[in-house]
């Protein structure tokens, strides 16, 4: 009788824990999902779609040479921004320190430029980027020196980019 009952406890304590585990997956797939709800891209090759995310972002995967990346995009950024753990996973060389004005005030950042930048169908090269200790995460900031190459409109929650019609 005790290994019956015991058996009957390691059965239920494994239920509980794969019950546990499967809660933990759907909410963890949720919250990201919540934060990028662009994993997988809208995009043709002439335009991409961006929905917005709960906070009102528009938040995608792309890649900056190469290696994939989360972009954070920020019209009110002069240039692409990346932390400097990114930048030095991507093995850039950084130029001349400037000063940059952040939400946080002031900080230290250094020129830099990427052989490519991708956001679905839309890539450019040669873009300039900064790189700061000051910056926060693993993604970057698709600034100003990537969109002003586009064009782009936001209407009922979706960010559409595009090429300039010639």
């Amino acid at each position: 009788m005790d290994f019956a009952r015991r058996s009957g406890t390691l059965l239920l304590a494994v239920a509980w824990l794969g019950i546990i585990g499967l809660g933990w997956w759907w909410f963890a797939a949720w919250e990201r999902e919540q934060h990028n709800p662009n994993h997988a891209l809208s995009a043709t090759a002439a335009e991409v779609v961006l929905e917005r995310n709960r906070a009102g972002h528009y938040v995608a995967d792309g890649e900056i040479n190469g290696e994939r990346v989360t972009f954070l995009v920020d019209t009110g950024a002069t240039t692409v921004a990346l932390p400097m753990s990114l930048a030095r996973r991507l093995g850039l060389t950084l130029g001349a320190a400037v000063t940059v004005q952040t939400a946080n005030g002031p900080k230290v950042a250094y020129q830099t430029r990427l052989r490519s930048v991708r956001l679905g169908s839309i890539e450019l090269a040669d873009v300039p980027a900064i790189a700061s200790e000051g910056m926060e995460g693993a993604g970057a900031l698709l600034g100003m020196s990537f969109l002003r190459h586009l064009e782009f409109s936001q209407r009922d929650g979706r960010l559409v980019l595009s090429r300039p019609r010639s």
